[in-house]
């Protein structure tokens, strides 16, 4: 086929030059080139994600012109000699077309997907530079050699065209700019901090928060939605299951307790409302940084009472300390644009952007800290000092210092080790966007599982009485936890096998009628990385209940049997503390603000044992025959009733069957009842472990 000559060349170059397809190509070009770089260097501000915006919606007006113009292009230059010229051709038509492909796929990725692949973005960014290059080239070679070399009026003619086509340009950036400019002073950031309010006293030193010795990283209040919004992170195929996961979780409800409400409203009546930000820093994080606990103020946590811990106050910490007592530095991190908008549309822009721009949402939320258990330990370790009891230091629950003396911490080798999370927040399947973790000495980035965010532990009465969402399954796994029947794969090797407390009953193997029997019951702390049991051990009752009975099902003996108004008797075997305040009066409403010390305190370390003793006598007919009343009282205290106890013939052999329960409840009943009265509320019991025994009781 004969070749186009140099006129029909020129010809076909000049109408490229005027046509407005052309300059509307290249333009959208230059905008995704410019706004590209935006993204790409310029730090997180409305303006870049503003650019992120403008980038995609150039980039879908760009795909389809772009083609078109390549077709024609490629159609009316493909016969010219192969040269320099014609290979930018080539190499910047395969840099766009991979730049387009990919952007293409992460566009659709931000939009409806969970996140975009790193490799398809990393794809665009280096298709994208090559591009911008390339075409830079190509055209600034051809304009300059038209330029300096071409003369006469063809010449002049090339010059007015391409002076045509870079006016247009320019306009389609003057739009852009001009576009953006408005949209980001229509858009300011939100504040995320705010002054305190005008009658903030600070009665405990110069730390606004205390007595919590949690700290903003300013020193000043956030505004409350700075750490709210925990529901907006699951929300269009985000962290849906995490989400799912914290609204039943102890963290969420931390706040909405009616026990913490109770008892934070009665430290406010007898020692004032700010001495409620000890509290605060640990269960109310989001009243406390937007200075809410305040006198005067009629709701202490009227900000962040449906959130508790939310998601941004738990991953906003940058620093602890464990110290305990909330000590922590809180540093307020940007939000996105429209990410806090009640608006269904802008919202859903908000949620694109994070997933096509998120790099500043991993620096905010994302921490090796996090993994750690001295992040735990900022909270999950308390003391009362004298400016809360105005007596001293108090050390009051400590679960980080338990465990690092315990035999799950082995210094300095975290793959001996049995951490925190690895208990509390075991692997769970996952297609959340986080999943992975190449960082983890035991996890890969593609393992596909994240970390449950339920924080399963030991409150199984509270999910259900708030009526939280999926209750009834964190109550589940709550008390198959208090059992010790979840399996963590993780830790297989390194943890042990059966129940968290296990029990062990010693008894003689046969009596006589009227022999005085001992029994002794051993409860081991086999699972719990910390003490058992742990936290508030004023509030919390762990009990062993014993009952014997004979082949008929009377029973002979009985211990730790709750009574029917659910108050355990005095002579049970209870693990607890029993706090008191200077008078040496028992802290029996958790008035911590009065503790000085405890006169009681009876735990399981990890790994140690307990042995409870019991002692009765194996009764017969001429016990009972001659007991009298004094006698009968005896074994109505010993939780034998003598006068329907129907005791078997002494005649031949019968058996004394032995049963031992490790019983638990997150609220002891009396607190309840003052709390709240007449509610006829109780806390759920679970049964930990149990065993039993036989004694053969024979007359021979």
């Amino acid at each position: 086929m004969e070749r186009p000559t140099g006129n029909l060349f020129e010809a076909v170059q000049l109408a490229e030059w005027r046509a407005r397809l052309t300059s509307f190509v290249v333009g959208l070009f230059l905008v995704e080139a410019i706004t590209g770089l935006v993204i790409y260097l310029a730090p997180f501000s409305v303006t870049a994600q503003v650019s992120v915006v403008v980038h995609t919606v150039a980039g879908l007006l760009f795909a389809v012109p772009y083609a078109v113009y390549q077709v024609h292009h490629w159609k009316t230059n493909s016969q010219r000699p192969f040269n320099q010229h014609k290979l930018l051709g080539y190499l910047c038509v395969i840099s766009a077309a991979v730049a387009g492909v990919s952007g293409l796929v992460l566009t659709w990725q931000a939009g409806m997907a969970s996140r975009i692949s790193y490799a398809w973005d990393l794809a665009h960014l280096i298709s994208g530079l090559a591009a911008t290059a390339f075409v830079i080239w190509h055209l600034g070679i051809i304009v300059l050699r038209h330029r300096w070399q071409d003369t006469g009026e063809k010449a002049l003619q090339m010059r007015g065209a391409q002076a045509m086509f870079l006016r247009r340009n320019a306009w389609i950036l003057v739009v852009t700019v001009v576009l953006v400019v408005v949209w980001v002073a229509a858009s300011p950031m939100r504040p995320l901090y705010r002054e305190f309010p005008d009658d903030y006293v600070l009665p405990f030193g110069d730390n606004p928060f205390a007595p919590s010795l949690a700290m903003t990283a300013t020193g000043t209040a956030l505004d409350p939605l700075t750490l709210a919004g925990s529901e907006g992170c699951g929300v269009s195929n985000c962290h849906a299951d995490v989400v799912e996961e914290w609204q039943p979780s102890a963290h969420r409800y931390a706040a909405m307790s009616p026990f913490f409400q109770g008892v934070q409203g009665a430290m406010a009546a007898n020692n004032g409302p700010e001495s409620t930000r000890y509290c605060g820093g640990c269960h109310d994080p989001i009243a406390l940084f937007s200075g809410s606990k305040n006198l005067y103020s009629d709701d202490l946590s009227q900000h962040g009472y449906q959130e508790g811990i939310s998601c941004v106050a738990c991953h906003s910490i940058e620093r602890t300390d464990v110290r305990g007592n909330a000590n922590y530095t809180i540093t307020a991190q940007p939000r996105y644009l429209y990410e806090e908008s009640d608006d269904p549309v802008l919202a859903w822009v908000g949620r694109f952007v994070i997933r096509a721009y998120p790099r500043q949402h991993m620096a905010s939320w994302t921490r090796d800290l996090y993994k750690t258990p001295e992040f735990c330990g900022a909270c999950h370790k308390q003391f009362i000092d004298e400016e809360i009891n105005n007596v001293g230091w108090v050390q009051l629950q400590n679960q980080y210092d338990n465990w690092k003396a315990s035999r799950w911490h082995v210094t300095d080798d975290p793959e001996a080790s049995i951490t925190c999370r690895e208990c509390h927040m075991p692997l769970t399947d996952s297609t959340d966007p986080a999943a992975g973790d190449e960082l983890d000495y035991n996890r890969t980035p593609d393992d596909g599982k994240h970390r449950s965010h339920r924080f399963i532990g030991a409150n199984q009465y509270l999910p259900t009485l708030l009526d939280l969402p999926s209750a009834d399954e964190q109550v589940r796994l709550t008390e198959a936890w208090l059992r010790g029947e979840i399996e963590i794969p993780e830790i297989a090797d390194k943890w042990t096998t059966g129940p968290a407390v296990p029990l062990q009953i010693v008894a003689p193997e046969s009596v006589k009628p009227g022999e005085p029997i001992k029994l002794q019951v051993i409860a081991v702390n086999n699972k719990a990385g910390h003490d058992f049991p742990t936290g508030p051990l004023d509030i919390i009752q762990a009990w062993i209940e014993v009952v014997v009975e004979d082949d008929n099902g009377n029973v002979v003996f009985a211990s730790g049997q709750p009574g029917e108004d659910n108050i355990l008797p005095s002579d049970t075997t209870i693990f607890k503390a029993e706090a008191i305040d200077q008078f040496g009066n028992r802290i029996d409403k958790h008035n911590l603000w009065e503790m000085v010390g405890a006169r009681f305190k009876r735990t399981l370390f990890p790994g140690y044992s307990d042995v409870a003793t019991y002692a009765f006598f194996c009764p017969d007919q001429s016990m009972l025959a001659s007991a009298g009343v004094e006698g009968g009282e005896q074994m109505e205290r010993r939780g034998v009733d003598p006068l329907t106890l129907d005791l078997p013939a002494l005649e031949g052999t019968t058996e004394l069957h032995v049963r031992a329960r490790l019983r638990y409840r997150k609220v002891e009943q009396y607190l309840i009842d003052f709390l709240m009265p007449d509610s006829g509320l109780t806390a759920t019991i679970t049964d930990m472990s149990t065993a039993e025994a036989r004694i053969v009781v024979s007359s021979n």
